[in-house]
């Protein structure tokens, strides 16, 4: 099965298209409110672009570019991803100012080095997990294989945290650590029993029946309880620009938005700006994932139920609630969500 995860261009061809073309055809949805406000502190912004494993799940970062260039942003650049990395580890290194991020990435990062902070929720969960036949529910998946493309991932540990939560020690799962590409002949051949995907490829697989999903975080709880992807930014970026911060948040919010309201139009963006995704796949995941509750759900939870579930399994230095204190600053998004009313 080809799901296209790479992109056919190279990083330069693909970053070029993206910012020239961006959210084109977006200007007219939204009014955009940064005349009566400060001028920003900077009109630069760069955000992270995995280009290796790159998931649709962040596709309003995507679609924001037109966005951010109306709040002022003249230039819009995407930092590389990096092999063995997380994104929230590129904003930890300065290399990114805001970007979305799954929230336990987040929260290891803070432990490690204080240098991230979330934002806003982005939106609720788009994981899912297939399994062998094998395999009939998460609970068998004890002494089973599991795919894995790097020792200590960010997959590694969002599974381990799934398992332990049902009793199962991670320990006794075998991981099966192999280059992302080769997950799925791997899997239809019997070498591994499960694995962990993200939008669109696990979007392909259910259409094409590949194996059986035994968890979705979209659907399945505690998962769908809380946000999966945060937006998150630079702790230095974000306390010496507020301004330039509060309005990259708003356009990437406002875009979350026009994934929730007008699917077609985001996905005709993103793919026209030569992102590796199908068209009609990018539909079905705007379609699918829950976007437009970023406003309802509070960030503050996620942040509480990831730090226990990693410290679950020995992951925090910290403690839970001194990592979330100083993991989150919640002041834009507040105001955002009385500038946005629905």
């Amino acid at each position: 099965m080809n799901t296209q995860p790479y992109c056919q261009w190279s990083r330069r061809e693909f970053l070029t298209r993206l910012v020239a073309v961006g959210g084109a055809g977006l200007t007219g949805l939204y009014a955009p409110l940064a005349a009566a406000e400060p001028p920003l502190e900077t009109t630069r912004i760069r955000i992270v672009y995995d280009e290796t494993f790159p998931v649709l799940c962040y596709g309003p970062q995507y679609v924001a570019t037109e966005l951010l260039r109306l709040e002022g942003f003249e230039e819009v650049s995407y930092a590389p991803f990096g092999p063995n990395y997380s994104d929230a580890n590129v904003l930890a290194d300065g290399k990114a100012d805001i970007t979305a991020a799954w929230a336990g990435d987040i929260l290891l990062s803070v432990d490690r080095s204080d240098q991230v902070v979330a934002l806003s929720g982005l939106h609720l969960g788009c994981s899912e997990v297939f399994a062998s036949q094998r395999v009939r529910g998460f609970s068998d998946l004890k002494g089973k294989k599991v795919a894995n493309y790097a020792e200590g991932s960010p997959e590694q540990i969002w599974f381990s945290m799934m398992v332990a939560y049902i009793g199962i020690d991670p320990e006794d799962i075998e991981w099966v650590v192999l280059p992302y590409e080769e997950w799925v002949s791997a899997f239809t051949a019997g070498d591994v029993d499960a694995m962990m995907m993200w939008p669109p490829d696990s979007l392909a697989f259910r259409e094409q029946k590949i194996g059986h999903v035994i968890m979705n975080t979209t659907t399945d709880r505690p998962w769908r309880d809380y946000f999966c992807c945060m937006v998150a930014g630079n702790r230095e970026f974000v306390d010496t620009h507020p301004v330039a911060a509060k309005r990259a948040l708003r356009a990437i919010l406002k875009a979350a938005d026009l994934c929730a309201l007008e699917p077609q139009q985001a996905a005709r963006a993103v793919t026209d700006a030569g992102l590796p995704f199908e068209y009609d796949l990018a539909v079905e995941v705007f379609r699918e994932i829950p976007y437009a509750q970023w406003r309802e759900y509070d960030p503050l939870d996620t942040m509480r139920f990831f730090a226990l579930r990693l410290r679950e399994i020995g992951m925090l230095n910290q403690s839970p609630d001194a990592l979330v204190n100083r993991s989150s600053d919640w002041r834009h998004l507040n105001e955002l969500k009385r500038e946005l009313k629905a």
